[in-house]
């Protein structure tokens, strides 16, 4: 057949070439699919997470102990041919995928979530001094 395409997904072959080592996709899909920036200021932590193709309502935003996980599912199967043999590849992914961040010090209370145009974006608010070192006791 001349249309024959091999799709591996194998570790260590994957491992071995060099490629890999400089794009990124050793961590497969998750860091593929959930691609991820955190800019940090006095005030807060804002988390952008590329998340296209997913629906709203598919996507989990959980914090704690000072730790975000963003986790998600798609169901979307991943044919290789129809009956006529037209899908030469398909690259589609299905199933759960999640990302966790250490964050501390969240006033969890503050924050907020939009998801648009396939961008999640979080904004984290930090606990004011006082509030953070609310289990500090002063020795006399």
């Amino acid at each position: 057949m001349a249309n024959e395409i091999e799709r591996r997904n194998n570790f260590f072959d994957d491992m071995m070439n060099v490629r890999n080592w400089f794009n990124g996709d050793l961590m497969g899909d998750t860091v593929k699919y959930m691609r991820t920036d955190i800019a940090e200021t006095g005030k807060d932590y804002r988390v952008k997470i590329d998340m296209p193709g997913f629906q709203k309502k598919d996507i989990h935003i959980e914090y704690k102990d000072d730790i975000l996980t963003v986790s998600c599912h798609r169901d979307t199967i991943s044919d290789e041919s129809d009956k006529e043999g037209n899908i030469l590849h398909s690259e589609r992914n299905y199933g759960q995928m999640s990302r966790q961040y250490r964050l501390p010090d969240v006033d969890l209370k503050k924050v907020n979530a939009k998801y648009e145009d396939g961008v999640l974006i979080i904004t984290l608010p930090k606990l004011e001094a006082n509030s953070a070192n609310g289990n500090n006791i002063d020795i006399d």
